[in-house]
């Protein structure tokens, strides 16, 4: 295939995967730049009497654009566009050089060969494994998810296979939505990972009672972060992910204390119920100021106005709404699963 045979099924791309909802700009690179190409015969403008700076001095006037003025009409102001321009080659080859009031009409085309060509020398050449190839850049519309949008732009590209000269192929340089999938599966594997060695470190730590229980609430407060990212449109990806796996951590804080606390009471004679109610009580708004203290830590990077903020944005938004939901089923569930595992005895130890 010729590259202007390429050039034109490009461009046909461009057109129609442009109209593909979550596209915000399709880009072509590696175009070649068209250029006319005027080859004048000095013996023949020497036949004619016309000096060689007389061309010049005419083609460079000629099809320039400029201001022909306005006109108002009424309330409405008019633009005068001057007509007369070059559209093909063979406009440029009728234009009129001969000497004002020359008898004889000469032609440009009389004095020069003129033809139509790419640049000699391009700025930009595209190869694939070897062959001429050009760039179909897509960018992403803002707030869209890239994955899902790339499943669009396959089926819209499958669509139009009926298009596709025979022997001509498309291949993928940079699939960002398929690099997209893969990061946020890994990442969710990550956090899996991370789940299982805070639980196991709580259990080696504090017992199995007690390691069970504030496992439970870890994951009971992790699946509650999903739901209200869903509910707020925060999307999964690596800087939002990021930010659980760096609360995981801090989401424990709140229930071991309670737990600690209700344990450290029912050893003392008191029933769980009564343990629960005595440690929520003189703990929630000490460990409410500490959870707003952690959350302020992170404020700066997400709501800065720089490019920075834009990055991180997720981040403390996560953090936000994962610690504000720790300290909330720190004081419901783990009371809660207390009164569940805990023995009420004088005598329990800690399990």
């Amino acid at each position: 295939y010729t590259y202007q045979d390429i050039a034109d099924y490009t461009d046909f791309l461009r057109r129609e995967l442009v109209l593909v909802k979550g596209i915000g700009k399709v880009t072509v690179a590696g175009k070649q730049d068209e250029q006319v190409i005027v080859e004048v015969s000095r013996s023949r403008l020497a036949n004619v009497g016309i000096a060689p700076q007389q061309v010049v001095n005419l083609l460079q006037t000629q099809n320039a654009v400029s201001d022909a003025g306005r006109i108002q009409i009424g309330s409405e102001r008019l633009r005068i566009q001057t007509s007369g321009e070059f559209a093909t080659v063979d406009d440029l080859a009728n234009l009129l050089i001969s000497n004002p009031g020359a008898d004889e009409r000469i032609l440009l085309r009389d004095v020069a060969t003129i033809s139509r060509d790419y640049e000699e020398i391009p700025t930009h050449r595209v190869r694939y494994q070897g062959d001429q190839a050009l760039w179909l850049g897509i960018s992403f519309a803002e707030d869209v998810n890239v994955v899902t949008v790339g499943e669009r732009i396959q089926a819209k590209l499958d669509e139009l296979k009926y298009a596709q000269p025979v022997g001509m192929s498309i291949h993928s340089i940079y699939n960002q939505p398929a690099e997209v999938e893969n990061s946020v599966q890994s990442f969710l594997i990550n956090l899996a990972e991370a789940v299982v060695i805070v639980v196991v470190a709580l259990l080696l730590s504090m017992g199995l009672r007690s390691g069970v229980l504030i496992g439970s609430v870890l994951l009971l407060t992790v699946l509650g972060s999903f739901l209200f990212m869903y509910l707020a449109d925060i999307q999964l990806q690596r800087v939002s992910l990021g930010a659980l796996i760096i609360a995981l951590g801090m989401l424990v804080d709140n229930a071991i204390v309670i737990a600690e606390g209700m344990l450290v009471r029912v050893r003392r004679g008191l029933t769980r119920i009564q343990a629960a109610a005595q440690v929520v009580q003189q703990n929630m708004w000490p460990l409410l100021g500490a959870t707003i203290i952690a959350i302020i830590a992170f404020a700066p990077i997400g709501l800065s106005k720089d490019a920075s903020g834009e990055y991180a944005n997720s981040l403390f938004w996560v953090l936000f709404i994962s610690l504000l939901l720790s300290w909330f089923t720190a004081l419901t569930l783990t009371p809660f699963l207390g009164n569940l595992l805990y023995r009420s005895d004088a005598r329990a130890r800690r399990a």
